[in-house]
């Protein structure tokens, strides 16, 4: 298939792009940096530089590649934590997923893609019982405190795709990822993640699975996984053997 990728040189986007390549899909892989396009092009990527908030070229680019399937694994957040400036990353963070996730769903939707895959994230449920089914409310989203800042900007990413006509939607709550680029090595927090496991996730979704919302995390007891072992045949002790 035709995928266009729109964050392929970020911490998903580098394990994700190998596996769709491997298992024969064409790829189109959008970055910010020159340097990072031509890492994409040596893994086969035809790499686009781009910036999400300007609609425009972001149209053009994706309705260029003619995609069946758009993958949306867009983040603006640091490679390090910055507690002194972590409260501005998640604003930042909130705005992608507003304003970049309606320009990415309108330029699918002009493409004439079948299939929006977007990466969300899986603790920001309402506090109550666990572990959280993805029917149980999200967080308040009122007010400027860093959990409701995250709460708006994952409310409408989840709704721009999810509603979008004409194409199935697909959302991938994501725990708290770990491993290669993230922020820990190893399992931290409740409803952990690898990020291999993560990229592994959005590749089953891009033939299987109907449009709706799906927890990716381990086991642990914060959230249930059996929609999506079920549905996607996802496995969370999936590891990229290179």
């Amino acid at each position: 298939m035709r995928i266009f990728l729109a964050g392929a040189s970020g911490v998903i986007g580098r394990r994700l792009t190998p596996l769709l390549i491997n298992a024969g899909h064409a790829v189109t892989g959008t970055t910010r940096s020159a340097a990072k396009a031509d890492a994409l092009k040596a893994r086969g990527v035809d790499a686009v530089i781009i910036d999400v908030f300007d609609a425009r070229t972001l149209r053009d680019a994706v309705v260029r590649s003619r995609p069946e399937v758009d993958i949306h694994q867009l983040t603006d957040l640091p490679p390090v934590i910055d507690q002194a400036r972590f409260g501005a990353a998640l604003v930042a963070n909130a705005r992608l997923r507003i304003e970049g996730t309606a320009n990415l769903v309108a330029a699918s939707l002009a493409a004439g893609a079948r299939r929006l895959i977007a990466q969300s994230i899986a603790f920001a449920y309402a506090e109550g019982a666990e572990p959280h089914r993805e029917g149980d409310p999200l967080a308040p989203a009122k007010g400027d405190s860093p959990g409701a800042t995250s709460a708006r900007g994952v409310r409408m990413l989840e709704e721009a795709v999810l509603s979008a006509q004409g194409i199935a939607g697909i959302v991938l709550r994501y725990g708290r990822l770990y491993g290669p680029g993230t922020w820990s090595e190893t399992a931290t927090g409740r409803a952990p993640l690898h990020v291999d496991a993560a990229a592994h996730a959005a590749l089953l979704a891009v033939t299987r699975g109907a449009p709706g919302i799906y927890n990716i995390a381990e086991a642990d007891g914060a959230v249930t996984i059996d929609k999506a072992r079920r549905e996607l045949g996802f496995d969370p002790a999936f590891r990229l053997t290179a």
